[in-house]
């Protein structure tokens, strides 16, 4: 059995971007994880220890954002994808989304957007 437990629209500024302006001024970063697993055991005995602490995760990705700059989100989604993979055993797979708020584009988009989906055998 696969399950899934997902964080939706976690909020960061952080300092990433192609342009040095971007990684001064910084911006407004969004992430939605969706972690998949077997968590039926967790459930049958409403166990923390048998599932994914969404907390813990949240801490680990905050600290992923924050520990460097890049220029690419494409970089961070894949970064946050393949760490969670290792440091949370319990995953069979992960997809990250990853979102940048006011991009500077010379025109108006309300955000781009970089999808990682990844297996733990990859």
């Amino acid at each position: 059995m696969l399950n899934v437990v997902r964080i939706k629209n976690a909020v960061f500024y952080a300092y990433h971007g192609a342009l040095k302006e971007e990684q001064f001024i910084g911006g407004k970063f969004e992430a939605d994880v969706d972690m998949f697993f077997n968590f039926s055991e967790a459930a049958a005995n409403d166990d923390l220890k048998k599932t994914i602490n969404y907390d813990e995760v949240y801490k680990f990705i905050n600290k992923m954002i924050h520990e460097k700059k890049y220029y690419l989100i494409e970089t961070i989604a894949t970064i946050i994808a393949d760490n969670l993979l290792t440091a949370f055993p319990i995953l069979d797979k992960v997809k990250v989304k990853v979102r940048k708020n006011n991009v500077p584009v010379g025109g108006i988009i309300e955000y781009v957007e970089a999808e990682v989906e990844k297996s733990k055998n990859e």
